[in-house]
C-alpha cells in the first residue's frame, strides 16, 4: 500500500491498483462535473470504486464505503455510460499510453467435476508440432 494525501483531506492508503495523481491528471478533466443538490462524492473516490468492481467481479452493493456509498458508484458509472465518457477516457488514456503494444488473451472453461476426466475407455489424443 502507498501512503498518499491531498491537503485539508484525511490521510488515505492508496492501493496498487487505484489510480495514481498521473492517472487521474488525464482522467478528471474528461468528467462531467455539473453538482446539483447534495454534495457528490469525490470522482476519484468513485472511478477507484468502479475499477474495484469490475477488477473482482462484485456486485455493486459490495462495493466497500471506502469508495463512497455503492448507489453513488453505480449510478455514476450509468451517467457516464449514457454521456459517453467511458469512450472519451479510453481514448484519452491510450494517447497518454507510451508503452509498448501489449496482448493479453486468456480462455477460462469450467467444467463439472466429473465431467474433467472423459469417457472410459476412450482413446488420448496427442497433438505434435511437425516441421
Amino acid at each position: 500500500m502507498i501512503q498518499s494525501f491531498e491537503i485539508g483531506k484525511p490521510l488515505m492508503t492508496r492501493r496498487r491498483y487505484e489510480l495514481t495523481a498521473h492517472e487521474w491528471s488525464i482522467i478528471s478533466p474528461l468528467l462531467p462535473n455539473k453538482p446539483r443538490g447534495v454534495a457528490r462524492v469525490d470522482d476519484r473516490r468513485v472511478l477507484n470504486g468502479i475499477l474495484w468492481r469490475f477488477r473482482t467481479g462484485s456486485p455493486w452493493a459490495e462495493v466497500s464505503e471506502r469508495y463512497g456509498p455503492p448507489t453513488a458508484c453505480y449510478n455514476r458509472f450509468v451517467c457516464w455510460r449514457k454521456a459517453g465518457v467511458w469512450d472519451r477516457l479510453l481514448e484519452a488514456v491510450s494517447k497518454a499510453y507510451d508503452g509498448d503494444i501489449v496482448m493479453i488473451d486468456s480462455t477460462c472453461v469450467r467444467v463439472h467435476q466429473h465431467a474433467a476426466t472423459g469417457k472410459k475407455g476412450m482413446e488420448t489424443m496427442v497433438a505434435w508440432d511437425v516441421p
